[in-house]
């Protein structure tokens, strides 16, 4: 190929990462959705085992969280200048390993429940581990029939990493299957509380993805040196042949910026409760993640011109942060936007929900506990388990 023809090759391989991110977006975007998003309106939740609720990040999170990352940072740094980078691999790797087997799994569930539909997936039996000490719940395990094979499924790609040889873990496709299941999960957990603390964080990271590519060797030499699957790959050949090497795409520059687009997703949803809307206009959410797509291409376009890394993150923090402002500017909504805060409907919802139970405990008169463990594993659909209904019963006759 002449220097000066087109790159075609190299061309498919800024296409093919881009697409891998945006997508990995999308779908954490929508893993992130809780069920009182999801349900039709009028319905309640059936406690089956995706109803996990998580602490939001807030600002004061959103502020640590560059000092943090350059802490952790700067010492993998120094352990793999001045000790060497096998044995901090070989330990990540296998912290991978186990968290791989949980990720992928729970992955290839939630890929499966949006594959079926969620009226079917809940027509799926259920299985229900509980260690009970007396009637008080120590811990509660709840799994779909599916996911009893998805999640043995989900072991394969991290074994196969693990312990397959250097040509195995360089594998484009393992890697990216890896580094795609934890950027899914890791969108569907880590969520903003509000606008403002996105900002936030977006700014601290926009000074701190500068700092450590420009002004030293850190980033680069950390990301080139581990072995891990925390990056996408895509080869730098049309017919995927790993010759000419890779384009690389770090998970940060996917979840961070992530994290902004599937709080403008929720905020939509919120905006479509309020109006009493049947249907849900992602206006927020689809402004971004057109955003995230451009700042992507733009640090393409410049690490392609340049022929240099980028930090991403340069390019990715502004316009995510500009289509939120310009978004709600032009809608009228940006004093609502900015004043919205995610986490006090979860939090109410859920304050809500424990609220009476504790109070009937309070005011009930406990029956003697045996110091005993009980497991029981239940089989049902939609009803209460056995083991819940014996844990009740005694209550009811004493009171």
């Amino acid at each position: 190929m002449s220097d000066k023809g087109t790159d075609w090759d190299l061309l498919s391989s800024y296409a093919g990462l881009l697409s891998l991110a945006c997508i990995s977006i999308y779908a954490g975007s929508h893993g992130s959705l809780s069920s009182r998003h999801t349900r039709p309106s009028g319905t309640e939740s059936d406690g089956g085992e995706e109803e996990e609720e998580v602490e939001r990040l807030s600002s004061q999170d959103a502020y640590l969280f560059p000092v943090i990352g350059s802490a952790v940072l700067f010492g993998l740094y120094l352990i793999v200048k001045y000790f060497g980078k096998d044995w901090i691999t070989w330990l990540l790797q296998w912290y991978f390993t186990v968290a791989g087997v949980g990720s992928v799994g729970k992955s290839f569930i939630a890929l499966s429940r949006y594959t079926v539909g969620e009226s079917r997936w809940q027509r799926f039996d259920k299985v229900q581990l509980l260690v009970l000490k007396g009637p008080r719940e120590l811990l509660s395990v709840s799994l779909r029939t599916p996911s009893l094979f998805l999640i043995p499924l989900g072991s394969i790609p991290s074994i196969v990493y693990t312990f397959g040889d250097s040509a195995t873990r360089r594998s484009a496709l393992l890697t990216d299957l890896l580094a795609l299941s934890f950027s899914h999960n890791a969108l569907s957990l880590l969520k903003l509380d509000s606008f403002k603390t996105g900002c936030v964080l977006l700014s601290g990271l926009f000074f701190y993805d500068i700092w450590w590519v420009f002004g030293t060797e850190v980033m680069v030499k950390v990301a080139t040196s581990l072995d891990v699957p925390i990056k996408l790959l895509w080869p730098k050949s049309m017919v995927f042949s790993a010759d000419r090497g890779f384009t690389m795409l770090g998970l940060g520059d996917i979840v961070i910026p992530g994290m902004f687009v599937a709080m403008a997703l929720r905020y939509d949803y919120h905006r479509a409760t309020q109006q009493g809307q049947q249907g849900v206009s992602k206006v927020y959410f689809l402004t971004s993640l057109a955003a995230y797509a451009s700042g992507l291409v733009t640090t393409m376009a410049v690490m392609h011109f340049f022929r240099k890394a980028q930090p991403a993150l340069l390019y990715l923090s502004p316009a995510c942060i500009l289509s939120f402002f310009l978004t709600a500017l032009a809608r009228g909504e940006l004093k609502d936007a900015w004043a919205w805060t995610d986490e006090a409907e979860d939090k109410t919802t859920s304050k809500a929900l424990a609220h009476t139970p504790t109070h009937e405990a309070e005011g009930s008169v406990e029956p003697p506990m045996e110091p005993t463990v009980a497991v029981a594993t239940s089989l049902a659909r939609a009803e209460d388990t056995p083991g819940q209904e014996q844990t009740k019963r005694p209550r009811k006759q004493r009171d």
